[in-house]
């Protein structure tokens, strides 16, 4: 999967839970969930469950916490996907 696949597929991803759409206009490998966005603690664990869902992968806890931005989803799944 192609870095821009991977940021199309995040993108899609987190669109409902967004409330900046400046920022989510503007996404990129430097966005961050919580400050750019405005994603808050309660939906970026449903964003965590639904790149477990659509990437088919298992994110631990110590994975979940460091998943802030989108280029450390963009690690975290393309070191999952690895795994495999």
């Amino acid at each position: 999967m192609t870095k821009d696949e991977l940021i199309a597929k995040l993108k899609t991803i987190v669109k409902p839970y967004i409330q900046d759409k400046t920022a989510f206009d503007n996404l990129s490998e430097d966005t961050d969930f919580i400050n750019d966005l405005k994603i808050n603690s309660a939906n970026l664990v449903d964003v965590i469950l639904d790149v477990e869902d659509e990437f088919d992968i298992r994110i631990e806890n110590d994975d979940m916490e460091k998943m802030i931005s989108v280029k450390a989803a963009m690690d975290i799944v393309n070191e999952k996907l690895a795994q495999r």
